[in-house]
């Protein structure tokens, strides 16, 4: 099977591409586990100066679909809350990333794929990208919080609860989208420690509470026929 991800490096830059087009990059354990294996390696690269970018992409036609809902019959309501932790702990990893994180979406950056984007310090939106944060739809309060941070509360809400979908466009007028096109990932002009100090103090930690609220959302029972129900929706 191929891995589900790739990393390389070069010139001070890592590369981390989800590598399964044809599940749409959709976020499935294998593929969440790797994301965070690669991830920590990267910060602790970065501690040592040797890397000052983390840069997210994908292959194929999108970004990343979400939450990957293949295999749902197998699962009960504790094993998807796991699977939902294990994202958050993702998501939390990246936002806190020690070193500059950029994110180029093409296509569909919908439910978790979009909270990845959003976890990003540069975010890359192509013009053919679209924005969708359905979690809401079956009851999970997850990347909310770091959504806001980027939109605003109202744009947040109004997203989030109303089923909305953004283009390319609207995410880079809303701030969701930091660039249309690639920057230059030059190195910075200070050493690594400083680079990840001036990043612990610009960002209040949140982690705590972030978990907290999503625990609280998908513990309540019926998670897997919610699930269900928001999957049945899309396919009528």
């Amino acid at each position: 099977m191929t891995a589900p991800v790739r990393l390389q490096q070069a010139d001070g830059v890592a590369t981390l591409t989800l590598a399964r087009p044809e599940r749409g990059n959709a976020l499935g354990p294998e593929t969440v586990e790797a994301l965070i294996a690669a991830v920590q390696s990267v910060a602790a690269d970065a501690s040592g100066g040797g890397v000052h970018t983390l840069l997210l992409q994908a292959d194929g036609r999108h970004f990343c679909t979400g939450l990957d809902l293949s295999g749902l019959a197998d699962l009960d309501d504790g094993a998807l809350l796991l699977r939902l932790v294990r994202i958050e702990t993702l998501l939390q990893l990246v936002w806190h990333a020690p070193l500059r994180t950029v994110a180029v979406a093409q296509g569909r950056a919908w439910g978790a794929g979009a909270d990845l984007f959003a976890a990003c310090e540069w975010r890359v939106a192509a013009a053919d990208a679209t924005f969708r944060f359905p979690g809401a739809r079956f009851g999970i309060v997850l990347g909310t919080r770091r959504l806001a941070d980027r939109v605003g509360a109202v744009a947040a809400r109004e997203v989030t609860t109303g089923g909305g979908q953004w283009d390319g466009a609207q995410a880079l007028a809303l701030g969701l989208a930091s660039h249309a096109h690639m920057p230059p990932l030059v190195p910075p002009l200070v050493d690594a420690a400083t680079a990840a100090a001036l990043r612990d103090a610009s960002r209040d930690d949140r982690r705590d509470a972030d978990l907290a609220a999503l625990v609280r959302s998908a513990a309540r029972p019926g998670l897997k026929q919610r699930i269900e129900a928001y999957r049945a929706a899309l396919e009528r």
